[in-house]
């Protein structure tokens, strides 16, 4: 008997869970997060591995969600695992830049950003358990 595992639901879910509580994390303390970008920005070896690691996941996600118009979620969770991959790239190839955008960024918007991760975290947590049932 053939098993099938739907990846979508699966991305979905991991996805918002890991949003969640990193929202979460931001917002109850948010020097922890600026303290981990200024590390990543100054460490030439923590910029590959961070890189890498976000190519890795962002692709692992482009290549579970196909492109079905019909199906709205796997086509946003293709196109952010697109998103991601082309941070990665960020992350690698103009660290310095990139990060000193994302400190400037995150010092005035992180209660705003905090929240929307929260949102949308409960949102594909939610949507993924949906297509479980």
């Amino acid at each position: 008997m053939a098993v099938t595992i739907d990846l979508t639901a699966w991305s979905a879910t991991l996805g918002g869970v890991y949003l969640l509580f990193t929202g979460i994390g931001a917002l109850r303390n948010p020097e922890a997060w600026r303290t981990l970008i200024k590390e990543v920005g100054a460490s030439p070896a923590l910029q590959i591995l961070c890189g890498l690691l976000e190519l890795l996941v962002g692709a692992l996600i482009l290549l579970a969600n196909p492109w079905v118009p019909s199906d709205i979620l796997s086509c946003v969770l293709r196109a952010a695992g697109g998103l991601m991959m082309i941070e990665a790239l960020m992350i690698t190839g103009f660290s310095d830049i990139y990060t000193q955008f994302l400190l400037r960024t995150f010092g005035h918007l992180y209660r705003g950003l905090s929240i929307m991760m929260i949102v949308v975290g409960l949102a594909l947590l939610v949507l993924g358990q949906l297509r479980f049932a």
